[in-house]
């Protein structure tokens, strides 16, 4: 800490200690508010230059600037539906209670009551009449209140992030109407909202590391789920027919700008479907999302337009990949690999071993996903990197499953859920040879899961949403970690 932080931080000191010697409290249980920000600009933005309402209003919120002129003062007041003007002079206060309003602090909580008015340039400014000390703000706000702009100081102390960054607190508003308007449309459709735990005996639903726990109790290891489909298949089989989850998942990965350990998912099965509902939902529940947030299908993310008119493109992994890398994919897998070296494409030496279909799912990362920018569904994914999923009508080396990309990104995972018991024992039987061969990813065996399994699960189409990604278009924001309000870090 430098001396001139040190000197702030007693002179705030020294003014708490002053005001609890003049019986004020600094930091009292409550305030009489009327309106938000938002609520009086909504009233009376529309007046003219130099105009009073003869009404009067109560707020609250941050004092974020404050600049004194003798014996008149201008200063502006944040609440979380933004900020506004305040006005504060001696003829109105009064020569004490003027004098305890210039000496607030940058940062001090206040209540401000007094009549809108607008200034001879049509600023709306509310003229204090009287005010109160909320809450005595003991650090100061960034300097001249440029806001935060090291990356790493805003993530580690975020609620001075949200204080000072507009776009932060942005953010996680739309967050919050992206979440709305999820649950308005799936609830619209007949969806059932259901939880399913976290903590599991054997996780599953996705091919992922998971992290572990102890649970001290029952002495025994438990995981962090990864995903909660095989929970949600459990519920079809028990005759809800239409659920679906929004809840925090854990693979143990690393930290990127799209990826985070803990993360924001949702899914939702709908018995008697396959993955063209699926599809249909996609689009719907995006669509209202967009409508919620922006208002319109076209965005702009990044600095270029995004088109989220529907119908939205499909187009096959198989010939995507094809076309991108250059490669055969129909080729068997030592063929493949070697027209991937001639071609000079990059691939990480486990994925030489197979199985295929993971070659294939790197060559869309690496040689497709980047342009894929408008909505795109990528079809019909190979069996082996796909144990969930039912077999493609047609094609027995495929499954009925699709991804959703946009923005050069995957949002969305779906299936035509795979409901056969002994189609899917053969298949974790198929996952278990590659844990053992080394797969830290596979998909354990669950003979709960296939128990219940063998009761009867209607056909389903099942869809899951990374929704931070989607959070991240809608706020047009650039890391996954400006959309989570309280990142991890190292």
């Amino acid at each position: 800490m430098s001396v001139a932080e040190a000197d702030l931080l007693a002179s705030r000191r020294e003014k708490l200690d002053r005001l609890r010697a003049q019986g004020i409290a600094p930091y009292p249980y409550r305030y009489p508010r009327t309106h938000t920000v938002g609520e009086v600009r909504a009233a009376f933005g529309s007046l003219g230059p130099h105009q009073r309402t003869g009404a009067e209003v109560s707020l609250a919120g941050r004092l974020v600037a404050l600049r004194r002129m003798g014996k008149a003062a201008f200063g502006n007041v944040l609440d979380r539906s933004g900020r506004i003007q305040v006005y504060a002079a001696t003829d109105g206060l009064g020569a004490d209670a003027y004098g305890r309003f210039v000496d607030l602090d940058l940062g001090d909580i206040v209540g401000i009551s007094g009549e809108p008015f607008t200034t001879k340039t049509g600023e709306l400014t509310v003229d204090v009449r009287e005010f109160a000390l909320l809450a005595k703000s003991l650090r100061p706000l960034p300097e001249k209140w440029h806001g935060l702009r090291d990356v790493e100081t805003r993530y580690r102390q975020r609620a001075l992030d949200f204080i000072a960054n507009d776009d932060a607190r942005r953010a996680i508003v739309v967050r919050a109407a992206t979440l709305r308007a999820c649950r308005a449309y799936l609830d619209r459709e007949g969806f059932l909202e259901v939880e399913t735990p976290i903590l599991q005996p054997i996780y599953g639903g996705a091919t992922a590391r998971p992290f572990i726990t102890h649970h001290n109790a029952l002495d025994r290891d438990l995981y962090l789920r990864v995903a909660p489909e095989l929970y949600l298949k459990r519920l079809l089989v028990g005759g809800l027919e239409k659920v679906y989850e929004i809840g925090r998942n854990f693979r143990n990965e690393g930290i990127s700008s799209m990826h985070n350990p803990e993360y924001t998912g949702l899914e939702a099965y709908e018995a008697y479907e396959d993955y063209e509902r699926a599809m249909e939902l996609a689009e719907g529940m995006v669509e209202a999302c967009l409508l919620a947030v922006a208002g319109a299908t076209r965005i702009t993310y990044q600095g270029r337009e995004v088109n989220f008119t529907r119908p939205w493109r499909r187009a096959s992994l198989l010939e995507l990949v094809a076309q991108g890398s250059g490669c055969d994919v129909e080729k068997p897998l030592p063929e493949l690999l070697e027209e991937i070296d001639r071609r000079g494409i990059p691939i990480p030496p486990p994925l030489r071993r197979g199985p295929k279909g993971k070659v294939i799912e790197h060559l869309l990362e690496t040689q497709v996903q980047d342009h894929l920018w408008d909505p795109t569904f990528v079809l019909d994914f190979p069996l082996d990197i796909s144990p969930l999923a039912k077999r493609k009508r047609g094609r027995d080396d495929l499954v009925e499953r699709f991804e959703l990309y946009f923005t050069g990104r995957e949002v969305a995972n779906a299936f035509s859920e795979l409901n056969d018991p002994d189609d899917q024992r053969e298949r974790f039987a198929m996952q278990e040879a590659l844990r053992a061969s080394g797969d830290e990813e596979a998909h354990p065996l669950d003979e709960d899961f296939l128990r219940d399994l063998e009761l009867g699960m209607p056909p389903a189409a099942g869809i899951g949403f990374g929704v931070d990604r989607l959070v991240m278009v809608l706020a047009d924001a650039p890391s996954i970690r400006e959309v989570l309000a309280f990142p991890p870090l190292r």
